[in-house]
């Protein structure tokens, strides 16, 4: 994802990775699910949905191919402009995603005029393990809501209780070879019906009755936002990553729902004509409808239903005659004058 922040000095771009997996069309699957026969894709995408890059995969493929995520990387980081500005960047990776040379990878993407931090998902071992048992109780601090207010559950007794924790276990886990400045964020959270009924829980899990994941960062504090230096502050950073799950809906609604063949070759030229659909759409809202409450939020089915299948009928050349008393009629011929004015400047 990206996004441009307030000062014009600097520009900050948020870049997602999701790794959706595909059976006869369907998008968004685990990758635990797939098989042989099914397709999966990264798709990297702008704040606005404009997808960055599809890399379309083979469902046997490995869930955290460190070749894949170059390529994704490298196809991405081409894209953003250099303006001659500081620009900040950046990059969440869901599941467990870090590996050497990933993160490498993104290390080797710093220069002078740009500044790249990633949070990525780390693979809980023996070792992390260790260290999370280790951990003092009162090192855990409240689990946060993305509005920053402590998440609470109402137990059996009817009393409000907080609902996980976040604690940090940088330099616990003794691990050679990775960067210096690496950070650990171990999040625990109560264990739910459905992660008992996956059958995955970890003997640690089955013991304490937490389900635990870590992020990694390269994030000490973030210049000019207070308390970006906290564990808190910087696992929340990494769910809002969640918003990625969006995208891949947004996709299923433009095409990547129903790949037509079983032919690798058609499949990837639908896949490309699918992302340009959702390029399409992603730009007509932030070009024509950027101020409108309703629609420039708006995804594909809902552009579909209000704007792109309203009935209208061509008159000459570039006229074209809306129904008066449709709703939405003011701001479609707004949007309509407002693209037309980008084709002729």
């Amino acid at each position: 994802m990206a996004q441009h922040d307030g000062d014009h000095n600097h520009l900050t771009r948020y870049v997602e990775s999701r790794l959706p997996g595909d059976g006869h069309g369907r998008f968004g699957e685990r990758a635990g699910e797939t098989d042989r026969r099914k397709r999966r894709h990264r798709a990297p995408a702008r704040f606005h949905s404009e997808t960055l890059t599809v890399v379309q995969r083979a469902g046997n493929a490995g869930s955290n191919t460190a070749a894949d995520h170059h390529t994704v990387l490298d196809e991405v980081l081409d894209q953003l402009p250099d303006e001659n500005k500081h620009s900040k960047i950046l990059i969440r990776i869901d599941g467990a995603g870090a590996s050497h040379e990933t993160i490498e990878r993104i290390l080797a993407a710093n220069h002078k005029r740009r500044r790249v931090a990633f949070t990525i998902g780390w693979t809980i071992t023996p070792a992390e393990e260790a260290a999370i048992v280790a951990l003092p109780e009162q090192t855990w601090t409240a689990y946060l809501r993305q509005d920053g207010t402590p998440a609470s559950v109402t137990d059996p007794d009817g009393d409000e209780v907080g609902y996980g924790h976040v604690a940090e276990i940088t330099d616990l886990p003794r691990r050679e070879g990775w960067p210096g400045d690496l950070r650990l964020i171990v999040r625990r959270v109560p264990i739910t019906d459905r992660d008992r009924a996956a059958g995955k829980l970890t003997r640690l899990e089955q013991r304490t009755g937490w389900k635990y994941a870590i992020t990694a960062t390269n994030i000490v504090r973030m210049r000019g936002i207070p308390g970006t230096h906290h564990p808190q502050w910087l696992d929340v950073l990494h769910r809002h990553h969640a918003v990625v799950e969006d995208r891949v809906r947004v996709a299923k609604q433009t095409g990547l729902g129903h790949l037509p063949s079983a032919s690798w070759r058609v499949n990837t030229a639908w896949t490309l004509l699918a992302a340009t659909a959702a390029d399409l759409d992603a730009w007509t809202r932030l070009l024509g409808f950027h101020d409108h409450e309703l629609l420039t939020h708006a995804e594909p089915a809902t552009m579909r239903e209000i704007v792109y299948r309203l009935p209208a009928r061509l008159a000459r050349t570039r006229w074209l005659r809306f129904d008066r008393d449709h709703p939405h009629t003011t701001a479609i011929t707004t949007a309509w004058h407002r693209l037309a004015a980008l084709a002729t400047t």
